[in-house]
């Protein structure tokens, strides 16, 4: 908040001394809890892991949204803590009608709010909390995306730090590649700190798509967008000259032609079916058709299956066809240990794996025929693991889109509402589709769009353990 009220002297936009008074209010908050809880126990096993995390949230959730109601940006507390939400979830769905008119240290904490979330608010203080001489191994576990927390060092600490800093040097290249493709600095840190948190804010009411008449942009977009949507862990390991370790990883190969195969089969359409001079915003064939095609193509599934959430025309109008696809990759997801929301590409890949495995049980009932990932076997927990995530991921979005009905939401919109708000994608369909934005939403359906987008972006588990009563007895 401190930086975003620099930002705002810098721009001379009008809100320095309220952005500067947020974070003087959450600096002082943070100091009295301090205070008053410094002679508590400092052990933490997986039960308060659990509570710090989804809490953690919570109240990071709370205290970000100061600067929106400080500064007049949005008035209301329930539209706030909406977009406060959306931002630290990665999610990129707003309330905002007119984005450009905000001032700019408002945007930039509202793009900080997903640059924060991005890696896992959690993450970031698994690094300081050893200061505090707290382990946080628990709350790694807890908060990393994926069925596992792969740890690239024995400290866990550590294993934060790295990620971090690849995270920050990938969104340090991609500021400067967006500033020399001819995006003002401004425009170019924001996008750079979206694009990395798969979050998909944008300092332009029409998004990405206001630069449709500059492609190079957003190609740079798109290879940013794909880094973002692949295991970090793999980055780190690519810096380190592990080549082979990448080059026989399952998920990324499955995530590469996950994109290839669904570019292909989007651009096509879009080639021979689509008006492009309908769906985007403007230039739509800058280079020609056939280049136009495939750029909003290749955009727009990598946007969704990473759940970035950037758009560059209006895919709901490239057929019914296209529009049911885009719906369906809102349930696929990045990779493990990727910034990216929705149920991952390690899940689905383990759950075809095991489907195919059950077709030979059936005819060898004797057999031990184990799953396999990266050419080891994979337990039967982790496997009863993604089944029962899968189911319960399932159930939430079915629950979710039947209480958005209940708000007199059409079956589109409530169908959309809930895959995009629970997978953490942005855009939905419908009345909520990529040109429009979420200020239509009734106020309880905002808080119903937040608690989803909360349990997405922990990935169920973390939250809903919460609700269960044996949780909360005594051991």
């Amino acid at each position: 908040m401190l930086l975003s009220s620099l930002v705002s002297l810098i721009y001379k936009d009008g809100v320095t001394l309220e952005l500067f008074i947020s974070g003087g209010v959450t600096i002082l908050v943070g100091l009295l809890v301090m205070f008053f809880t410094k002679d508590h126990t400092k052990e933490m096993n997986k039960r308060e892991g659990y509570i710090v995390v989804a809490f953690g949230w919570l109240v990071m959730t709370l205290s970000g949204a100061i600067p929106y109601i400080l500064t007049g940006s949005i008035t209301n507390f329930t539209d706030a803590f909406f977009e406060t939400m959306s931002g630290y979830t990665t999610t990129g769905a707003t309330i905002l009608n007119d984005i450009e008119i905000v001032p700019k240290g408002v945007l930039f904490w509202r793009s900080l709010t997903h640059w924060i979330g991005g890696m896992g608010i959690i993450v970031l203080a698994v690094a300081i909390l050893p200061l505090l001489g707290i382990g946080g191994m628990q709350m790694f576990a807890a908060e990393a995306p994926g069925p596992s927390a792969d740890k690239l060092h024995p400290r866990i600490t550590d294993t934060a730090k790295r990620l971090w800093l690849i995270y920050f040097g990938y969104t340090v290249a991609e500021t400067i590649l967006l500033k020399v493709a001819g995006m003002s600095f401004f425009d170019a840190i924001n996008h750079s700190m979206c694009t990395l948190s798969t979050g998909g804010f944008s300092t332009k009411n029409a998004s990405v798509a206001y630069w449709n008449g500059q492609p190079i942009i957003q190609y740079i977009i798109i290879a940013f967008m794909f880094l973002a949507g692949t295991n970090f862990v793999l980055s780190y390991f690519a810096f380190k000259g592990k080549v082979q370790k990448i080059i026989k990883d399952e998920e990324l190969k499955l995530y590469f032609k996950f994109i290839v195969i669904f570019t292909i089969i989007a651009s096509l359409i879009i080639y021979f079916r689509a008006d492009l001079t309908v769906s985007t915003i403007e230039h739509p064939m800058v280079w020609g058709k056939a280049e136009s095609s495939f750029r909003h193509g290749l955009f727009q599934v990598i946007s969704v299956i990473t759940t970035t959430g950037f758009i560059t025309a209006d895919y709901t109008l490239w057929t019914p066809f296209l529009m049911v696809f885009f719906f369906g990759l809102m349930f696929l997801g990045g990779s493990a240990g990727s910034t990216a929301g929705g149920v991952k590409v390690v899940r689905h890949l383990l759950l075809i794996k095991n489907g195919f495995l059950e077709f030979k049980r059936a005819l060898h009932p004797n057999a031990i025929l184990p799953v396999r990932y990266n050419g080891k076997g994979v337990t039967g927990d982790i496997v009863f693991n993604i089944l029962a995530f899968f189911i319960l991921y399932m159930l939430s979005f079915i629950v979710g889109a039947l209480v958005f009905s209940m708000f007199d939401i059409d079956f589109m919109s409530a169908i959309g509402l809930s895959a995009s708000s629970l997978g953490n994608v942005g855009p939905a369909l419908g009345n909520f589709g990529p040109v429009n934005n979420y200020a239509a939403l009734p106020a309880l359906g905002k808080w119903w769009a937040s608690f989803l987008m909360l349990i997405g972006r922990l990935e169920l588990f973390t939250v809903l353990i919460l609700l269960t009563p044996f949780f909360w007895r005594n051991r």
